[in-house]
């Protein structure tokens, strides 16, 4: 049997940065990833899906600066946000949270981020394994992490056996072996499962990569679009974010599972049709977004072909997203569960790189170091803020129709135009009334997660 000091069960963001670190520290890291293939990668690899990019700050959160990244994994310096409602619309060209990156933020080519991540990583002494796919996890608690037996036993589809004395989970928001690991330690009468990946807490997103025309592609170069109110569903909306080479990724989450006949005041979401029976696909979603915002001025066919060569599958990716709140790790177990798989991945803002490659770092120092006790209270220390900022404002939207986010994005405006570096900050109080009442909601609503939790699953639920 192999044996290693930490086994980390997926290749993405947060595993990667868990192996970068766990092997910086000196100890032996594996990273074990199951692979899928892509158009634009050759080989298989983690399943990369294309994000929306990175914000400022978020530079910062993630500790590692573009700067450091080979050239071809960046593909635009941003400038602004864009939020367009059904009449109103709002432009931020700030997020008003200090910064080391000088710009708006970036986005890039997730596949070549992370095969740079994992070069990063075994630059420095991981050992990273793609073609595994990883059956289950069992851990006998009566080992000392000082014993020569292992703690942990990783039982691959392929037969093999791999002993450790700790465990990072990374393996997304899908949590495929997360679940399975963490049903050991809930109580009998709950599992992960119905806990954490019940289908009207998680959504679905798709997009396409489509090549814009050439004028059209220079004025949205530099920001981030998003349609809010456009279409039905708690945080449902559609995007289009540039790439290089005039493509730009045309996409959108919804729930999985909404039912059109629940659906209150269908007319006025521009892009559901007075005909549908059913909640329209991504596929028909993007096409009617397309001819909403540039089907007067371009045939979208023509001028706005799909690129079959990026992407997953002919220029197209489906992904799922982990938009249930994070949680903690069982720690006491020597495990860690890190990035999508902790639920560090939003639907809000769709994506968390960010916060899955510093909880990964996170836990592979911790690991390195032969402790894993304080991780839950150090990745809260670090990135609890961005998520619970995230959580807050999931919530405080959560029934937002048309009507609310033109609301919204008039009274974000007014709130925009007042003095001061930040959106919700006092200074956005001399916009009137309605920023007060914006401010006042999202304030209390914060202050509640904080004051009452904002984890969905806490470490003193596990039962070892």
């Amino acid at each position: 049997m192999e044996r290693v000091d930490v086994a980390i069960i997926g290749g993405g963001p947060a595993g990667m940065a868990a192996a970068h670190a766990a092997a910086s520290e000196g100890a032996d890291a594996l990273v074990l990833e199951k692979g899928v293939p892509r158009a634009d990668r050759e080989g298989m690899g983690p399943d990369s899906t294309d994000a929306a990019g990175i914000l400022d700050y978020w530079v910062d959160l993630m500790e590692i600066h573009p700067e450091e990244m080979p050239d071809d994994v960046i593909h635009q310096e941003l400038d602004r946000a864009e939020f367009v409602g059904p009449t109103e619309s709002c432009t931020l060209t700030s997020t008003g949270i200090e910064s080391s990156y000088d710009h708006f933020g970036y986005t890039f080519h997730r596949a070549r981020f992370d095969d740079w991540l994992r070069e990063r990583a075994e630059m420095v002494g991981a050992t990273y394994r793609v073609g595994v796919r990883v059956r289950d996890v069992d851990t006998d608690l009566t080992v000392d992490t000082d014993s020569d037996e292992p703690r942990h036993r990783v039982h691959t589809a392929g037969g093999e056996t791999v002993g450790a004395d700790f465990v990072v989970l990374a393996d997304g928001p899908q949590r495929t072996v997360t679940n399975q690991v963490l049903d050991d330690y809930l109580p009998a009468d709950m599992t992960a499962s119905e806990r954490l990946a019940a289908p009207e807490v998680n959504h679905i997103a798709y997009q396409e990569y489509r090549r814009f025309p050439e004028e059209l592609f220079e004025k949205l170069s530099t920001a981030i679009t998003f349609w809010w109110g456009h279409m039905p569903g708690h945080t449902a909306y559609p995007w289009v974010f540039p790439n290089e080479n005039n493509i730009c990724r045309v996409g959108l989450t919804m729930p999985i599972g909404l039912d059109i006949d629940a659906v209150e005041n269908r007319e006025d979401y521009p892009l559901l049709a007075p005909g549908d029976e059913t909640i329209p696909d991504g596929e028909t979603y993007i096409r009617r977004l397309l001819e909403l915002e540039w089907g007067d001025e371009y045939d979208i066919e023509s001028d706005f072909p799909l690129v079959e060569d990026h992407g997953k599958r002919d220029g197209t990716e489906t992904y799922s997203i982990s938009s249930t709140r994070p949680i903690e790790s069982p720690v006491e177990a020597g495990i860690a569960v890190a990035g999508g798989a902790m639920g560090t991945t939003s639907a809000f803002h769709e994506g968390g790189d960010h916060v899955a490659i510093r909880s990964g770092a996170i836990a592979g120092e911790l690991a390195a170091d032969g402790d894993l006790s304080s991780y839950n209270d150090r990745w809260q220390d670090t990135i609890g803020n961005e998520l619970v900022r995230n959580v807050t404002f999931a919530d405080i939207c959560r029934a937002y129709g048309p009507d609310e986010w033109d609301r919204t994005f008039e009274t974000v405006r007014g709130m925009l135009t007042a003095k001061g570096p930040s959106l919700f900050s006092l200074n956005a109080l001399r916009s009137g009334f309605a920023g007060l009442r914006t401010y006042y909601r999202y304030k209390k609503r914060k202050r509640q997660f904080v004051r009452d939790g904002y984890t969905q699953l806490i470490e003193s639920e596990y039962v070892y």
